[in-house]
């Protein structure tokens, strides 16, 4: 087991949030985090004293906000508040989505600007460590003021109340809580709007699908340049001049990736001379797709990191001495626009990543474009079908991505009677941007199968040496097809190859 990932509120990379999520790497406050967060809650307790007006301290929320609350009420406001903004519904979030949300929102508390006692923040990460993840419904959030519907899913654990998951099963809250020796937290003056006002929903479910979409644009450049090969194409359209002439960061890598993937290769060398000039765009253009989702990529993760190591939530606490000094300030970080718009920006580079792919398996199984192949990858085509219906999947799977490309951050829906106007549908477009990575993974996995076959029918020709430990990896998985039979489970093992089983093959890759 890895050390805890030590938070400090702005030190948090997008490696640290699959580390916790996918890895079960457990987090813990710095001391400088925890003196902060005392400084803060120091300003809560002072103006509660005073018994001062404050937004969502000593007030009702959103339309309410003109209502105070006399202090001997403010416990049962911010459960309250809690149990009335648990209104998610849809499918629970799995267990990795609800250790990033965990991680994503004590981070946000660890900047110091929220209110909060330590002692909620430091129960929310040992749940965190104890494997106590909340269940959490995917759908309620319009983006602002924040994911408050999942995050009050998220609170009313550390309350004790609702269901977790715990130990491979659903037990209620206060249960796992009792089996760890943890005992459930009453939320002082602002500590349940801490908890629910900000964006750790759409982060966290955008962030990870960003990871996957990281790693499979690196994937994509392999496929491409197995692909290419396969089909006896040419590789003069990555000429090291040409992507200088037009020289976007991404356009460029990609080049670069394809041509030291196809230096060398055999296959390549045994149609030089055939007299094509040039090649269909989904081959001859790949560095420009690739390049520009890679680029579009580098921005996202950008904007994602800043979100990841900011203070979302309203209003914010600002500590100015050491006796409760400070102003507490009304704002609007709880607003997802920044992180809508670049998912919504992924989901569209998603689809082109996956549309071209699945152009040139296209290329590969029909034979009015593959020149030589037998149609469909397979002998005795008639008797045997081959690869048709495996393409026919990849072709619905870029259909549902192109539906899913709409930016849904275009939307607005005014809510709270008016007060919340303006929104951004951050979680949506999140939750846009898991599913066409999801689909990306299988469509990327089908160009490999096909790729595969493809050099099976070149032999006794080979590629160079990365291109072929790419197929020998496939085909340690997956047999080559001789005839029919059931294709499912083959594009299942393509994926899992994909996903998991070429890692060391990504990371040569620039």
């Amino acid at each position: 087991m890895s050390e805890p990932l030590v938070l400090t509120g702005d030190s948090l990379t997008l490696e640290n949030l699959v580390d916790v999520a996918h890895r079960g790497r457990s987090a813990v406050l710095s001391p400088e985090a925890g003196r902060r967060i005392d400084a803060s809650r120091a300003v809560i307790d002072r103006a509660v004293r005073e018994d001062r007006v404050v937004y969502g301290v000593t007030t009702g929320f959103g339309k309410f906000s003109d209502v105070v609350i006399p202090r001997d009420r403010l416990q049962l406001l911010q459960r309250n508040l809690v149990e009335s903004h648990a209104a998610g519904v849809g499918e629970l979030l799995p267990s990795e989505t609800v250790r990033a949300l965990m991680l994503l929102r004590a981070n946000c508390l660890a900047c110091g600007f929220s209110g909060v006692r330590r002692q909620t923040v430091e129960l929310l990460l040992a749940m965190l460590t104890a494997g106590i993840h909340p269940c959490v419904p995917c759908q309620g959030s319009v983006g602002a003021s924040g994911d408050l519907a999942p995050l009050a899913h998220l609170a009313r654990a550390v309350m004790g109340e609702g269901k977790v998951e715990f130990r491979g099963k659903t037990v209620t809250a206060r249960e796992a809580l009792a089996a760890v020796g943890l005992v459930p937290a009453v939320f002082e003056a602002k500590e349940g709007l801490a908890l629910i006002n900000g964006t750790q929903l759409t982060t966290s479910v955008g962030g990870l699908a960003l990871a996957r979409l990281l790693s499979l644009v690196k994937a994509a450049d392999l496929l491409a340049a197995l692909t290419i090969d396969a089909l006896k194409g040419t590789d003069v359209a990555f000429d090291r001049r040409i992507h200088a002439a037009r020289p976007h960061p991404g356009q460029s890598v990609s080049a670069s990736n394809l041509r030291s993937l196809l230096a060398g290769s055999p296959l390549r060398e045994s149609h030089r001379d055939c007299g094509i000039v040039q090649d269909a765009y989904a081959l001859r253009c790949a560095p420009q797709v690739h390049g520009t989702v890679r680029d579009a990529a580098s921005h996202a993760l950008r904007v994602v990191t800043t979100e990841m190591n900011s203070a979302t939530d309203n209003p914010m606490v600002f500590a100015t001495g050491p006796d409760g000094e400070g102003e507490l300030v009304s704002g609007g970080n709880f607003h997802a626009a920044p992180v809508a718009l670049v998912f919504d920006m992924l989901t569209a580079a998603a689809t082109d990543l996956a549309s071209i792919s699945e152009r040139r398996t296209e290329r590969l199984v029909n034979p009015t474009l593959s020149g030589d192949l037998p149609a469909f990858l397979v002998n005795e085509g008639g008797l045997n079908s081959g690869f048709m219906m495996i393409h026919v999947t990849a072709a619905a799977l870029v259909s549902e991505c192109k539906a899913n490309s709409f930016p849904a951050s275009v939307d607005s829906i005014p809510t709270s009677a008016g007060k919340e106007d303006h929104v951004s549908m951050g979680p949506i477009a999140a939750r846009k941007l898991a599913r066409n990575v999801a689909n990306l993974e299988n469509v990327l996995a089908i160009e490999l199968l096909a790729a595969a076959q493809a050099l099976d029918l070149r032999r006794p020709l080979r590629s160079c040496p990365p291109l072929e430990e790419l197929h020998a990896r496939l085909r340690a998985r997956v047999a080559p097809w001789v005839s029919d039979r059931y294709a499912a489970e083959d594009v299942d093992a393509a994926r899992e190859v994909l996903v998991n089983g070429i890692g060391d093959l990504l990371e040569a890759l620039e």
